[in-house]
């Protein structure tokens, strides 16, 4: 068997001969393998392994072919692993130590403290018989060898963007990993987002001093959006002797991130990079959930049952409220199902339309007639086009690069209720509740808690181990380290024709609104299709 190395972009193995990654010259790297079907062929590299970014190479085999010819289905199938950086990769004689947590007293009572650096995760774990094995990522966690002493680390942390609930827990639970884990006392807070680099005083973090910020709202550190400048940030880095950056953040904090490790690569220093995604919209590609979603649902039942209430305790009542989501309406898909009182749930992936059969005026008409009160939850992000035709409003942004947002709570609001006064002459008593911030302000729960604990602690841990340019976060609830161009390419929406949406049309007895002429513009034939012939994947 020979196996070559080609130029493309991903790290491919045969289905039927999966490599074991052993005596690699760096933590992981694919340079010898222990299967025993391997051993017993002749390999060949044509030349050595170079990992840089995106980190991926293509391992090619030829009893593949071999397989092929003797009609194996399974022949043609990869295992492609998107791999992080490494110190390593710029820094290549950098010593390694053993992990201080080979003499940690709560560590040894694990059967296996440390990762293999086998260990992937499967991106998709719904496959069939003869699908290829298809894209996985370094699992996170503790390895056998570490590439900083406690005594040399300098660590700092920085929260960017907008504030949402588990901030403090994460700022927390990286400290104390740092401090209990590696014995790591040096550990700086950046205050006020990327700008705090260079225009800001910092803040000595102790175990002491983050002991209860996890109670609190908000981020102890504090933020702000925009502010970036990478070699000002860098020199920064350089002068105050970090050689860790933790930075929590959305989609623009993690591209910053990004470019962070790349004029760090650049200058080859000795700097790990790991971002923590943060999100309240959930819309972070890639991983299962971000972190505060769960809070942010829990707290929006709040809302809702008082606007509930409100509308079933007058006659006519209309009750609407609003929920974060500028691009997917995953709070008000999942605060909906979890409330089912809620008669009409609008996102952005949903386009509406108001008058004509099937509209959302008509809609609400039939809910009055029938329960005398109606209920809508709608994302902040829903109909926007239809309130900036309204105010005749330019598409303006903020710091950070976002789409500035018109309230189209107080718009739906107006509009409902001038056209059952106006036209239909119906005395209706509409109820607007937003609690958007309050929700964003609010301390994560205890499920929150113990997730952002897990993403605090695999950072720590690929940080001491070298990696580099990543970001965290559970892939098929398993925590893997992700390079970040990957969760920042693209945003996670809802699924409009999967089963998740089908469950909430379910429960709501809502229209589609796919089927107006307006609506069908903006959505594609496929979709309309599968919604009307009832073809509804998994999601």
């Amino acid at each position: 068997m020979e196996l070559s190395l080609s130029n493309t972009s991903s790290l491919r193995f045969p289905q039927n001969d999966f490599l074991s990654l052993h005596n690699c010259s760096r933590p992981g790297s694919f340079h010898s393998f222990s299967n025993k079907k391997l051993a017993s062929k002749s390999i060949s590299l044509w030349r050595p392994l170079i990992w840089r970014q995106p980190h991926l190479v293509r391992l090619e085999a030829q009893t593949a072919i071999e397989s092929n010819a003797s009609g194996d289905k399974h022949g043609d199938d990869d295992f492609i692993v998107e791999d992080v950086p490494h110190l390593t990769d710029f820094l290549p004689d950098l010593p390694s130590y053993t992990n201080p947590l080979k003499k940690s007293q709560a560590y040894a009572i694990v059967k296996k403290t440390f990762v293999s650096p086998e260990d992937m995760v499967a991106k998709e774990i719904i496959v069939q018989k003869d699908s290829p094995r298809g894209i996985h990522f370094r699992r996170a966690g503790p390895r056998e060898k570490v590439f900083f002493t406690p005594e040399e680390v300098c660590a700092c942390i920085v929260t960017c963007g907008g504030l949402c609930p588990g901030i403090n827990t994460v700022i927390r639970e990286i400290v104390c990993g740092l401090k209990n884990m590696y014995g790591v006392d040096d550990v700086l807070g950046i205050q006020g987002g990327y700008s705090g680099f260079y225009s800001k005083n910092t803040l000595n973090l102790t175990t002491k001093v983050v002991n209860d910020i996890h109670k609190r709202g908000g981020t102890f550190l504090q933020t702000s959006r925009g502010g970036h400048d990478t070699k000002k940030i860098v020199d920064n880095i350089q002068d105050r002797g970090i050689n860790q950056v933790y930075i929590i953040g959305g989609d623009g904090t993690q591209k910053g991130a990004a470019a962070i490790y790349k004029e760090v690569e650049k200058r080859g220093i000795k700097v790990a990079v790991a971002g923590i995604p943060k999100t309240i919209d959930n819309d972070i590609a890639v991983i299962d959930k971000s972190f505060g979603f769960d809070t942010a649902v829990e707290e929006a039942q709040r809302a809702i049952n008082a606007a509930h209430v409100e509308a079933e305790s007058v006659q006519n009542g209309v009750g609407i409220v609003k929920l974060m989501g500028r691009y997917s309406g995953f709070i008000a898909m999942l605060a909906t199902l979890g409330n089912r009182d809620v008669d009409c749930c609008l996102i952005p992936e949903s386009p509406f339309y108001l008058e004509g059969p099937g509209g959302l005026y008509e809609y609400v008409e039939q809910q009055l007639k029938e329960n005398r009160h109606v209920l809508i939850v709608l994302a902040e992000g829903a109909g926007q086009e239809y309130v900036a035709q309204s105010m005749q409003a330019f598409q303006e942004k903020d710091a950070s690069g976002n789409r500035l947002l018109l309230d189209v709570g107080l718009w739906l609001t107006q509009n409902i209720k001038d056209h059952f006064t106006n036209v239909r002459k119906m005395t209706i008593n509409m109820k607007y509740i937003d609690p958007t911030y309050m929700i964003r302000a609010i301390p994560s729960n205890a499920s929150d808690n113990i997730y952002c604990t897990l993403l605090a602690q695999s950072a720590v841990h690929g940080a001491m181990a070298g990696f580099t340019g990543f970001t965290v976060g559970p892939v098929n609830s398993r925590h893997a380290y992700i390079p970040i161009n990957r969760v920042t390419e693209t945003t996670n929406t809802v699924n409009m024709t999967g089963r998740m949406w089908a469950r909430l049309l379910a429960s709501t007895n809502q229209p589609s609104f796919v089927n107006h002429q307006t609506v069908r513009e903006r959505v594609d034939k496929e979709t309309i299709d599968a919604i009307n012939n009832m073809k509804i994947n998994s999601t």
